[in-house]
């Protein structure tokens, strides 16, 4: 017996340990191949291991380095598996905040440097203020945003914090991922739920200016302005110390010739502000846009917002639109926030009501650090925890195969092998993860073809015993995973996710298995949001007749799940359906 326990101790403390109903109260090192979620053993329902089950805690991090900003969130995320579905995806129901950092300055070492070893203290910093570790990280993501992303540096600040990080993402956004995170974090996704209204959040940051059109709690359309608080800056003897492209144009447009080093007066930098202003009501309510005003969008606009129940305003601009600051910090932030507030106020604006922001310049930070995190259920397989958790920056390919009634092996194998072709990624080096679409009866027959496709289209692949990643949206991958190994003899490590919404140009982490939940932290970033994301249905769902409402039309979006809560785990895919991606957008 005492030899037993010795070669226990020698091979580490695992996952199979639990499975039949072993003590859960103990402790383990690092290379345990799960994590545990705490109770107490005497504690309230709350604590108990079958409540456990179906509720998850996370711990998250959002990191923005935005154009003139960088700040760090730390969050509790609650998900909670909806038991009367019968399902194993788990919704975000709440996040509480455990640490905000105080926002800083992003530190450049030049015109067009970001100081990176001045950021990796801030970051620290953070750390330490929160009290917290990186290995009590569960996940979360760094957001370079902005005019940071347009820093030469902007790649190796990347990689420098996802080492600096923990258990993280780190995703360069474009500008219409940011206007989705901003319209998350701001409270105005929540506000166009809860008032079952079209919302349109308007994020005004040190560089740009970002659109959300939401409905049902899911952002529809996005667009990006190049107006902002930070394209110019003066020190305190009025001399412009930082005066970008766009700076200089709002400053003509206004009739002054400014460059760097000139010294101007505060009323001039009013008039420059009101300009701002009026330039941006002209990008919202003009159509068609004047041409001196279109060239200022950095996407193309939104034609059409459609019946708005009311405008939200987020980003640094925002804390003066609302009167939460008062400090000025030698930008046109305050006298910006300032000039549109006024105009709000006189009606000039927009006819819109202003609806009050849960959050201002901590939007897109918080939009981050509760990004798109999906907890794959328990009835995943994963043949071996310790080989392939936790894995990270996998990327997606979603052949594209609709499951029919009956399933043609040869032709889903079809599908992934020029599916891979076509993303160059038909080398067995490169790990990816299979995103497929799972519809019908759960069928014996039906899954059998499913895993024989599966096998051929990555034979190359199982050959060599590379693992196998396959996400599904449907509840079959026990199943599925046991027919590929146990009927199909696939010797390589397998894992099957389900739950999970995936698209190409997706990224993927995986964290280690949480015990008891038996579930797999899933972090998904897009990495290419630089493009368009209105595809056919979102534009149809913007131009649908306002009478709709009136005879209980129901859209497909956010009301799919008929909880009416925020179904956070696929919302960052719904706004890009059926839109063709180039990988000449990557902006990394």
């Amino acid at each position: 017996m005492a030899e037993d326990d010795d070669k226990k101790q020698a091979e580490g403390h695992k996952m199979t340990d639990h499975v039949y109903g072993q003590t859960f109260q103990h402790e383990h090192g690092d290379d345990a191949d799960h994590e545990h979620d705490e109770w107490e053993s005497d504690g309230p329902l709350e604590e108990n291991p079958l409540w456990i089950a179906d509720n998850v805690t996370l711990t998250t991090v959002g990191i923005d380095i935005g154009s003139s900003g960088t700040q760090v969130i730390f969050s509790k995320i609650r998900l909670r598996r909806l038991a009367e579905d019968l399902t194993s995806r788990y919704y975000v129901v709440s996040r509480d905040t455990i640490y905000l950092s105080p926002v800083s300055l992003t530190p450049y070492a030049s015109e067009t440097r970001i100081d990176d070893e001045k950021l990796r203290k801030i970051i620290e910093d953070a750390y330490q203020g929160a009290g917290v570790e990186k290995k009590d990280i569960d996940t979360g993501a760094v957001i370079l945003t902005g005019e940071a992303l347009r820093r030469e540096n902007a790649q190796a600040i990347s990689t420098m914090l996802s080492e600096a990080g923990g258990e993280f993402v780190c995703a360069t956004a474009g500008h219409h991922m940011e206007s989705m995170l901003a319209a998350y974090g701001s409270g105005a996704s929540a506000a166009s739920l809860e008032g079952q209204m079209r919302v349109l959040n308007i994020d005004i940051g040190g560089g740009t200016t970002k659109l959300g059109l939401i409905e049902g709690g899911k952002v529809m359309v996005t667009a990006a302005v190049h107006i902002g608080g930070r394209l110019q800056v003066v020190d305190e003897n009025f001399r412009i110390v930082r005066l970008d492209p766009a700076g200089r144009t709002h400053a003509r447009r206004a009739g002054f010739d400014w460059k760097l080093g000139d010294t101007v007066t505060s009323e001039q930098l009013d008039k420059v502000a009101d300009i701002m202003a009026d330039t941006l009501v002209a990008a919202l309510k003009a159509r068609p846009l004047p041409h001196d005003v279109a060239h200022l969008y950095l996407t193309d606009p939104i034609e059409d917002f459609g019946s708005l129940g009311g405008i939200m305003f987020s980003g640094g601009v925002a804390e003066y639109i609302y009167a939460r600051e008062e400090r000025d910090f030698g930008d046109m932030g305050k006298r910006l926030g300032t000039a549109i507030a006024r105009k709000v106020a006189e009606g000039k604006f927009l006819p819109w009501p202003m609806l009050p922001a849960r959050e201002c310049i901590r939007a897109t930070a918080l939009g981050a650090s509760e990004y798109s995190v999906q907890l794959s259920g328990n009835t995943s397989y994963i043949s071996n925890p310790g080989k392939l958790l936790p894995r990270r920056n996998l990327q997606v390919i979603q052949p594209p195969f609709e499951a029919g009634e009956e399933i043609d092996p040869k032709a889903l194998a079809r599908a992934i092998i020029s599916h891979r072709k076509a993303f160059e990624l038909e080398d067995t080096e490169t790990e990816i993860a299979l995103a497929l679409r799972w519809t019908g009866a759960p069928s014996y027959e039906r899954i059998h073809a499913f895993a024989l496709g599966i096998r051929e289209g990555l034979a190359d692949k199982i050959a060599e015993k590379k693992p196998v990643y396959v996400m599904l949206d449907g509840d079959v991958a026990q199943t599925l995973g046991a027919l590929l190994r146990e009927e199909l003899h696939i010797e390589s490590e397998i894992l099957v996710i389900d739950g999970v919404m995936l698209m190409d140009f997706d990224y993927i982490d995986l964290g280690k298995v949480r015990v008891p939940s038996f579930t797999v932290p899933v972090t998904i970033k897009s990495l290419v949001f630089s493009e368009d994301p209105r595809g056919p249905r979102a534009k149809e769902i913007i131009h649908h007749r306002e009478d709709d409402h009136h005879h209980g039309h129901d859209h497909a979006h956010g009301r799919e799940h008929g909880h009416g809560q925020h179904h956070h785990h696929d919302h960052d895919h719904d706004h890009h359906h059926g839109h063709g991606h180039s990988h000449g957008d990557h902006k990394h």
